[in-house]
């Protein structure tokens, strides 16, 4: 199998939102199919539902820390506080590799202005700044889970 970084990229590269293609990468680890992957990802994308707020490849590796970490059983603090300490490394080594986990803030325009979108899209960032946001995303999370292929 790729490599989960390879694999979000590929699927990123197809026309899938980033938090689709973070979360499509692991989700065989987890036997969740790609189709269930892939919608619960949707609306991620681009900030959350395109605001800009925080990027979808975080978002997306959140989920992922989610199904390996998350508390089942509502009385289950150790596994959410594993789960909130798993997830705040993640942010914290991505936030160190990129200076931000929000989208707007990446990428210099919040998607949901048309404006914004077309200068983004003019920029080339959705070929050459977003890839590596996923990829990265990718490789932080087989780093922190201890997930290795």
């Amino acid at each position: 199998m790729d490599k989960p970084s390879q694999f979000a990229v590929e699927r990123f590269n197809e026309g899938y939102a980033c938090s689709q293609s973070v979360l499509s990468a692991y989700a065989s680890r987890f036997n969740l199919p790609l189709e269930q992957a892939y919608r619960i990802g949707a609306a991620f994308g681009a900030g959350m539902a395109r605001r800009g707020e925080v990027c979808g490849a975080v978002t997306g590796a959140l989920m992922v820390i989610g199904l390996q970490a998350g508390n089942v059983e509502a009385q289950d603090t150790d596994a959410k506080m594993n789960a909130y300490r798993l997830g705040e490394e993640f942010m914290r080594a991505f936030e160190a590799r990129h200076g931000s986990i929000h989208c707007r803030e990446l990428l210099g325009y919040t998607l949901n202005d048309p404006e914004g979108y077309q200068l983004a899209r003019q920029q080339g960032l959705f070929e050459s700044l977003c890839p590596k946001l996923v990829q990265d995303s990718a490789d932080i999370l087989a780093d922190l889970l201890k997930i290795n292929e």
